[in-house]
């Protein structure tokens, strides 16, 4: 019977929304309005603290999760994903809002939004699979703490004499003006953390954030208390979003890719990992090159429209699920909610005491940084991932994140290079009358006399390109025979190190039989001159074949003499 192999079913570009609709009932049109209400009263107070904790104003926040969140709900590669502003960004957007202004930040967003576009096009969704999760736990964590760090001044009501941007000059900074500290804010502070963790111990289907912002402006708005509001540092603005363009010039482009870049890659790996978990919850199977081609529109509108940059929000993700989401429906949804409170309800936003918004991010900070991964990492794995978390996790808090993705991933790269070229080795065959051979050793095949049969095992790369000089020590000898069954992969390097040992062959005489040589080293083979070298017949498909041909060669070799 003839068999086929079937190849991986390609992913589609077509946003799940158009996939869906067509068995879309109106039972699940009122599942996905009740989830698309309660994410949009989750997203309200996070989307204003966020906002404020990356140095713009509320409102903005609001935008982004009204059209960022649409638009990756109607484009998006995930049934149920919900877009937004997050923790992730905070630290990036406040440190460019504050070197850059806003419009530095509007041109780094939509350049951003057109790399992730790109990358969709260019299928690059499944490539960032091989970012290791040492450094994306790293810096995860270490977003966490300048977050941390962050909302310090606010939850304990200090008053700074200068405004430090790095987290290590507000550390410094807090510790300067300890004497400042406001016992009122500070017990504001200690009410809001208190209902933050005990109120979803109780009522989980109402945000225990919302009940913090509601009691706690009540408390400060009618006891009188000197404690900042919104009101206080920021003009609240109930205005829709509207079209922002910037003043864009190739010197100020220049300036802000590596800004734009940070954005793209953080906003690709935090909205994939986010589709992985909802994946899980429902089990479906998102698009993530389409996934990445709506998270590049969503930046560029939201940019466009006075919003942040923005990604997938995994926790109001999880609740979407939770309370019954299963459709781009309910992310759209929420969007509109979202839009309605601002425009009917944000006058209020005014009485929110900033320290139950720092509050807010003490609890958003403690859920994104993963700390049992940390635990679990330096428990269980090799000392150098260690050092790699360790490092990244370092380089996010005390410089940023451009210089500790690109940091960890040279570290984590060099290492992998390393580990492979630990287990590539080179060892030699030897025929089985010899009398230091292992009799039990049913490995071994009779070998002519006068060849050499070696095998490689692992990739060869430069790396490990030393591992084989020492191939054709024995030069008294007629065949070398090179076994490749075990080599998936060469380089440049591991191609030159092959022909280097022909050219020392071809130098001694002793022809070059090749074993069970795969496909990519073949190829590179055949493009580097070597096959056509070596001889087309030399490269055999198994190694009783090559050990033929290698008695052939001796029994020619002989004749010839």
């Amino acid at each position: 019977m003839e068999t086929t192999s079937r190849k991986p079913t390609e992913e589609k570009l077509k946003p799940k929304l158009f996939s869906v609709m067509k068995n879309y009932s109106a039972s699940q049109f009122i599942k996905d309005l009740v989830a698309g209400v309660i994410v949009a009263i989750i997203a309200l107070p996070l989307s204003i603290a966020l906002a404020l904790a990356s140095g713009v104003g509320p409102e903005q926040g609001l935008y982004t999760a009204i059209v960022a969140g649409f638009i990756v709900s109607f484009l998006g590669g995930s049934r149920v994903q919900i877009a937004g502003p997050t923790a992730a960004f905070a630290t990036i957007v406040a440190g460019i809002v504050a070197t850059e202004h806003m419009d530095g930040l509007i041109i780094s967003t939509i350049m951003a939004g057109i790399i992730l576009i790109v990358m969709g096009l260019c299928k690059f969704g499944a490539l960032l699979k091989y970012i290791p999760n040492t450094i994306t736990s790293g810096f995860t964590f270490g977003i966490a703490v300048t977050i941390l760090i962050g909302q310090i001044k606010d939850f304990l009501g200090l008053t700074f004499k200068n405004s430090p941007i790095e987290t290590v000059d507000k550390v410094k900074e807090i510790c300067l003006c300890m004497n400042t500290l406001n016992w009122q804010a500070l017990v504001v502070g200690l009410i809001s953390l208190a209902i933050l963790i005990l109120w979803p111990k109780k009522l989980e289907k109402i945000p225990a954030s919302l009940i913090a912002v509601i009691v706690c402006s009540l408390i400060v708005k009618f006891s009188g208390m000197h404690v900042n509001t919104i009101e206080t540092l920021y003009t609240i603005s109930s205005d829709p979003p509207h079209l922002t363009i910037p003043e864009v010039s190739f010197t100020r482009i220049k300036a802000l890719l590596p800004n734009a870049f940070t954005i793209a890659v953080l906003a690709a790996v935090e909205s994939l990992l986010s589709c992985v978990v909802a994946d899980g919850m429902i089990g479906s199977k998102h698009r993530s090159n389409m996934e990445l081609v709506a998270q590049g529109a969503a930046n560029i509108g939201s940019a466009l429209f006075g919003g942040i940059p923005a990604t997938g929000a995994i926790a109001r993700t999880a609740a979407n699920v939770k309370n019954g989401g299963r459709t781009p429906v309910a992310g759209m949804v929420h969007s509109i909610v979202v839009f309605l409170i601002l425009v009917m309800l944000m006058n209020y936003a005014k009485y929110i005491p900033m320290p139950t918004i720092a509050a807010i991010l003490f609890i958003v900070a403690y859920n994104m940084c993963g700390w049992r991964n940390i635990r679990n990492t330096i428990k269980t794995a090799p000392k150098s991932d260690i050092a790699v978390l360790f490092v990244t996790l370092i380089l996010t808090v005390v410089f940023d994140l451009v210089v500790a993705i690109g940091i960890g991933l040279v570290l984590a790269a060099l290492l992998f290079m390393k580990r492979m070229a630990d287990v590539t080795e080179a060892h030699a065959w030897v025929d089985i009358d010899d009398e230091d051979t292992d009799p039990d050793n049913i490995l071994l095949k009779k070998i002519p006399d006068n060849t050499r049969v070696y095998e490689i095992n692992g990739p060869m790369f430069f790396a490990a390109a030393d591992k084989y000089k020492y191939m054709l020590d024995d030069k008294n000898i007629d065949v070398l025979c090179i076994r490749m069954r075990n080599v998936p992969a060469v380089d440049a390097t591991g191609v030159e190190a092959l022909a280097r040992i022909v050219k020392r062959c071809e130098k001694h005489n002793v022809k070059v039989v090749f074993s069970h040589v795969n496909e990519q080293p073949m190829k590179a083979m055949e493009k580097a001159g070597l096959v056509a070298q070596v001889g087309a017949e030399n490269f055999c498909s198994h190694i009783d074949t090559a050990l033929l041909r290698a008695e052939e060669i001796e029994k020619s070799l002989k004749a010839a003499k």
